[in-house]
């Protein structure tokens, strides 16, 4: 990926202010809690939900053990449809390779899809650099842009904004983008939803390029899907004549038929909606409609070093549906922000990183985001395991080991400030194997209970300073188990 956002800190560091904002906190709790019973009455309409489930975890899985033969089938099919390929190593490559596209068409001025491919590569500030000027069209991506802001949910950039602070926004930036806000602007939905319409539509009508990324790419016929709820997505599909999608390649999938799964469970999962509002499709170009240019950008940037690893895969799954940001405990508290990246909540904290590699203090510390509670796995749509991921993390972290990166397998140092957890795991493991020793460290335990402090000191003070310590039994189960049956069992 291009890199954290700049100045962050680690998760602990950042979310332990962000807990302290108590508007954060109710803004993120309303909105979390809101989307989460609305998805949960959508999804039990369904009585073959646990099939779809199963049925779009088994597509996934197949496309990805053969990404590279369906990748293939999907540059034959876009180009014969009258589309471009371009194959993007990492985020610098797929910004060139944009920020050139747009350029050969003489405008300096793009109109832009939400999408996370753009985001995570860092799209928008390539092309400030370039004097490009890219303008966000999803309601909330405009909020974040127009606040100079970051986006902090997958679904609801602005999630971590209320009404008041969305006019406070629109009053004071619109003008300098564009179209300024309508005097006497107030906080009702249909006010700011007006406003924004206005100072959007002007862009729609006047942009020569518009940028996308997609939800699915059909192998078999070259056709990008995008999904969406206010109409912005078909404005810059169909309006400008140059369209350039900047796509992830684990977004494929390898038929038309397959879709079928997806706009089922995705809509449910994300907008608890039985089906999208705007679900836009377009296969390569047409004369008498469209767009008469069409550039697919097929980004790596991490993703092939995430398919090496056998059960860190699984993250390649993921359809961008929110819905475990929705149920995740952390992250209603911490909100999206402290997780650094534009992929935040449970799926950013086992995403991010693999695909930027856990060198950073911030991304050595996401896989201990989460109260490892498992209610991001029981929503997840395509059953990804994040507890199981998070805990695989967590062991290449602390003990480090064989890994992928930039294509090269190589052997990852433990990071720093896991020295004690590492030794008091390999005293644990000696005890276990060595079943006197144990014995007789219960029974010293046991007869010294009174004397055990409260609090553990040194590096173990990091874990006992939000957790009660369990009291040690006055006897040990081995001793209670020989006192009360071992009798009758020798009696036998």
């Amino acid at each position: 990926m291009s890199g954290t956002y700049l100045g962050m800190p680690s998760f602990p560091k950042a979310a332990h202010e962000a807990v302290g904002n108590t508007t954060l906190r109710a803004n993120l709790k309303h909105a979390t809690h809101t989307i989460r019973d609305k998805r949960a009455k959508a999804v039990a309409e369904l009585d073959d939900w646990a099939l779809l489930r199963e049925a779009g975890k088994q597509i996934k899985d197949h496309t990805l053990r053969h990404l590279d033969t369906y990748l293939v089938q999907l540059e034959e099919a876009v180009t014969a449809a009258g589309g471009i390929v371009h194959w993007a190593a990492d985020a610098d490559e797929a910004n060139r390779i944009v920020t050139r596209l747009v350029k050969e068409t003489g405008e300096s001025e793009v109109v832009k899809v939400k999408s996370m491919a753009t985001q995570e590569i860092g799209l928008n500030e390539a092309l400030e650099e370039a004097g490009i000027a890219a303008y966000e069209t999803d309601l909330a991506e405009l909020i974040v842009q127009l606040g100079h802001d970051r986006p902090s949910h997958i679904l609801v950039p602005a999630i971590h904004r209320n009404r008041g602070e969305i006019r406070d926004i629109f009053t004071k930036e619109m003008g300098e983008w564009g179209r300024p806000a309508p005097e006497g602007l107030t906080d009702t939905p249909a006010e700011l939803a007006e406003a924004a319409r206005l100072h959007l539509r002007e862009k729609f009508l006047r942009a020569k390029v518009g940028i996308s990324g997609a939800n699915f790419m059909v192998a078999e016929t070259g056709t990008l899907v995008v999904v969406e709820s206010e109409g912005n997505g078909r404005m810059c599909l169909t309006l400008p004549e140059t369209l350039i999608s900047v796509v992830g390649i684990e977004k494929i999938v390898p038929t038309w038929r397959d879709l079928e799964v997806f706009l089922q469970t995705l809509p449910r999962s994300s907008t608890a909606e039985r089906m999208n509002p705007y679900t836009s499709m377009w296969t390569g170009t047409s004369d008498s409609d469209g767009p008469q240019t069409f550039h697919l950008v097929l980004i790596d940037n991490g993703r092939t070093d995430t398919l090496a690893d056998e059960v860190g895969r699984q993250a390649l799954r993921c359809i961008r549906c929110s819905a475990c940001l929705n149920v995740c405990p952390v992250y209603e508290r911490a909100g999206g922000h402290a997780y650094g990246s534009v992929y935040p909540g449970p799926i950013g904290a086992i995403l991010s990183p693999q695909l930027r590699g856990t060198a950073s203090e911030i991304d050595a510390s996401l896989p201990y985001a989460s109260s490892l509670c498992g209610a991001c796995y029981e929503v997840c749509p395509v059953a990804i395991d994040i507890p199981e991921v998070l805990v695989h993390l967590r062991e290449r972290i602390v003990q480090g080991g064989p890994a992928t990166r930039h294509g090269n397998r190589v052997v990852l140092k433990p990071a720093k400030g896991h020295a004690a957890e590492r030794a008091a795991m390999r005293a644990a493991a000696w005890a276990f194997t060595h079943p006197g020793a144990l014995r007789a460290g219960q029974r010293v335990a046991s007869r010294t209970r009174r004397f055990h402090p409260r609090t553990l000191p040194g590096p173990g003070r990091a874990w006992s300073a939000t957790r009660d310590l369990p009291q040690v039994p006055a006897e040990p189960f081995r001793d209670w188990w020989q006192r009360t049956h071992g009798k009758k069992e020798s009696g036998k």
